[in-house]
């Protein structure tokens, strides 16, 4: 079921919070061994929020708009009473002693937290495997990656085990597993979500991090990423970066424009490109004005986001080798990931937050004419595990997820929405809008998922033979 079916039946006493959460926790018994998404099942946790629920729902308390709904969370977003691992070994016990910000207010709506999900080192990687908890499985195909660096998430998401999933995104790091594993979810607009509690950490996170990484839900329903991200973004907890707008900005003028972006960057798949064509056909079929458009200085973005990743994505000068504190697969990636995005990087800007503002101001203008974006995640379908360790692979990598690094250059809203399903796995798209639009951006995402219909659940279990 999803968020909203499972809260109104605890709401309206057809079933309780403890049979929900109960019944979750056995999906996750059931399919976790074979996926790996799940690091850590909270099990008392759950349970004892759950008849805490139940009890205030028989006294006949108000019940939260989340009342009894689980949901997962990534393990570089502080949930208190567990560790906060960052996917890292030597952070197995760092346990947080309170809440980040939107899992409390996610709590204070109802929401029960039911595990801690996977993530690679650091979150910098585009596949979901470390040396602590080891690889999580793309439900649909064992062979391909289930995304990352929220890749637990999506993979619990896309199984069952879960109807909500909160994870960040940096770099696509929300949007890009959704699309392997088949799900919907939602980049928020940078300062929309507050960011503190974030990284298990009491200092704030480098300043590549404060401008570009935002956490945002992941669900089978559109309608589910809309319902938990109104109760996610309220508090600023401290975060400097935090805006309290309105959730929901003016009325589009009718009809409301789509740009389709067909030529994001580096080769386009076919099957990606069938996968565009088909949202924009379904947007279009729903009153949207589709057209082709490119947007303004789209490589040069690339480039800027990657010279404020690396000027300011580290902690400080002196950090001890990735060897050191990530050994194994991650040290073999980073060795052709970082060569790969210092390439990226371009012609080196004078001042690259000066040169963002003028990127920004430029797209501000463009997205006048049309105020949504339809476009792809990455050029690329979900790549065969391991290919990201190879450095012709990563050479090409950058150019493919350009648009989506823009869209955390630019702090703007996304939201991904699956399309389909081709080859055995499945295809999906992003929607970008203006800033603090969210409800542009989910309200299209919304009549897509209505023109094709969500995917998952998935069994990844292997089946009987006939």
């Amino acid at each position: 079921m999803s968020a909203r079916e499972l809260a109104r039946l605890v709401q309206a006493r057809e079933a309780s919070a403890h049979e929900v959460i109960r019944a979750h926790l056995e999906r996750i018994d059931q399919v976790n061994p074979v996926l790996n998404a799940v690091t850590l099942v909270l099990t008392e946790q759950a349970l004892r929020a759950a008849d805490a629920a139940d009890a205030a729902v028989r006294r006949g308390e108000p019940a939260g708009p989340l009342c009894g709904v689980p949901m997962t969370v990534k393990e570089n977003i502080d949930v208190a009473g567990s560790a906060t691992t960052l996917g890292i070994a030597g952070l197995r016990d760092a346990v947080a002693h309170g809440d980040a910000t939107p899992v409390g207010e996610l709590r204070a709506a109802g929401a029960i937290p039911v595990g801690r999900t996977n993530m690679p080192e650091f979150g910098m990687r585009w596949h979901t495997a470390n040396t602590l908890w080891g690889a999580t499985r793309n439900p649909w195909s064992a062979q391909h990656t289930p995304g990352g660096s929220s890749g637990g998430d999506a993979a619990a998401v896309a199984s069952g085990m879960t109807p909500l999933g909160l994870g960040n995104d940096g770099a696509g790091s929300l949007r890009w597993p959704a699309a392997c594993c088949g799900v919907a979810a939602l980049k928020p607009s940078l300062g929309r979500v507050s960011h503190s509690g974030g990284h298990g950490q009491p200092q704030p996170a480098p300043f590549a991090f404060q401008l570009l990484a935002v956490h945002g839900p992941l669900a089978r329903h559109v309608a589910d990423l809309r319902l938990a991200f109104a109760h996610m973004c309220g508090r600023s907890g401290g975060d400097p970066w935090h805006a309290p707008v309105p959730l929901a900005g003016p009325p589009a003028p009718a009809p409301v424009r789509v740009s389709v972006v067909t030529d994001p960057g580096g080769r386009v798949d076919p099957v990606v490109a069938a996968a565009l064509r088909q949202a924009a056909g379904v947007l279009a079929g729903a009153g949207y004005l589709v057209e082709e458009r490119q947007p303004p200085m789209l490589e040069r973005a690339g480039e800027i986001y990657h010279q404020i990743m690396s000027a300011w994505g580290r902690v400080h000068e002196h950090q001890p080798p990735v060897a050191t504190v990530a050994p194994g697969e991650f040290a073999r990636f980073w060795e052709t990931f970082e060569p790969a995005w210092t390439a990226a990087a371009g012609t080196p800007a004078f001042d690259p937050m000066m040169e963002r503002a003028t990127i920004a101001r430029a797209w501000h203008t463009w997205m006048r004419q049309a105020p949504l974006i339809l476009a792809p995640v990455c050029t690329r379908p979900a790549f065969e595990t391991g290919a990201d360790l190879d450095p012709r692979w990563q050479a090409g990598w950058p150019d493919c997820i350009r648009i989506s690094v823009t869209v955390n250059l630019l702090g703007l809203p996304a939201v991904t929405v699956p399309v389909g399903v081709e080859g055995g796995l499945p295809q999906a798209v992003q929607i970008i809008g203006p800033r603090f639009r969210e409800d542009l951006c989910l309200d299209a995402a919304a009549a897509i998922e209505a023109g094709t219909g969500p995917l998952t659940p998935v069994d990844p279990r292997p089946q009987p033979r006939a």
